[in-house]
């Protein structure tokens, strides 16, 4: 489908600051960012429908996006414009309605998109962190939408992790198009599997670190004896950095994470009890020991 609803999963990140900060279920807090991780979803949506029509000649090029439906000749150019700027134009309403700051952050994301989708993305590197800073604007507008600060830790392990599956998915591209792989995307002719494969360590390890860093100093830390639990959550983000690294390297993955989120049941178990291991920690734990 060319709004892609698979890759809303990355729009979760929208509701980190409304779970993070303890306002889960506050009334007002989890409305406001609710309908931002719906606005974000439109958004997103008019992103892939302007990228598809600007790299509909190269996605016919590559074995799995050739199937999307500009490629494939299943939607008409025509429509995909005008259901782009319908969505972009929700987007930006619906963030200025919920607050101004939501709205500034969403023309953020858009015009960071547009660069990426015009320039940014031919330019080795920058591209990858391009993406990157798509997902700390998302974290930054869930703080936007629910006016509550975010831990500094928390947007470092975003863009590592950010850069981590970026990384990992242009390993898999190359893998996957060998000489091909400049047709499709340019700035894949300036990467090597050796170099990708340090870029890949280095935002592993680096998310690993500053989401430890997250778990000691957050301020949405459980006050008393139970101050250090998030401590706890750190062995899941171990073994799903671990299980990344396997599927990648072993399995040949890597091409699209949120199918393999979707499609792996140890990463996607360990995910939900990485949350569900969160909601316990900062809402259950505070209310039994208080």
């Amino acid at each position: 489908m060319a709004l892609r609803p698979r890759q809303w999963t990355k729009n979760v990140f929208v509701l980190a600051a409304l779970v993070l900060t303890g306002k889960l279920g506050q009334p007002d807090d989890t409305m406001a960012a609710a309908a931002a991780f719906v606005l974000f979803c439109a958004v997103s949506s008019a992103v892939y429908l302007v990228n598809d029509l600007v790299d509909v000649r190269q996605d016919r090029l590559h074995p799995v996006k050739r199937h999307r439906p500009l490629a494939a000749g299943e939607l008409q150019p025509a429509a995909a414009a005008w259901s782009a700027a319908l969505l972009a134009l929700i987007g930006l309403v619906g963030g200025f309605m919920v607050n101004t700051l939501l709205g500034w952050v969403i023309v953020a994301y858009l015009l960071l998109q547009v660069s990426y989708t015009v320039v940014l993305k031919h330019m080795v590197i920058l591209e990858v962190l391009a993406i990157a800073g798509g997902f700390v604007l998302r974290v930054l507008a869930g703080g936007a939408a629910i006016d509550s600060p975010i831990s500094p830790y928390l947007y470092l392990s975003v863009i590592f992790l950010a850069l981590f599956q970026g990384f990992s998915k242009r390993r898999h591209e190359l893998w996957v198009l060998a000489e091909a792989a400049g047709d499709h995307r340019p700035s894949l002719c300036e990467y090597t599997m050796e170099l990708l494969d340090h870029f890949i360590v280095i935002a592993a390890t680096a998310t690993i670190v500053t989401y430890s860093l997250y778990a000691i100093e957050s301020p949405a830390r459980p006050p008393g004896i139970s101050a250090n639990m998030l401590l706890l959550t750190i062995p899941f983000v171990l073994y799903a950095v671990f299980r990344y690294l396997y599927l990648v390297h072993v399995q040949g993955e890597g091409g699209t994470p949120e199918d393999m989120l979707l499609s792996d049941a140890p990463l996607l178990l360990d995910v939900l009890a990485w949350a569900a291991s969160l909601l316990v920690i900062l809402y259950l734990l505070p209310r039994l020991l208080g």
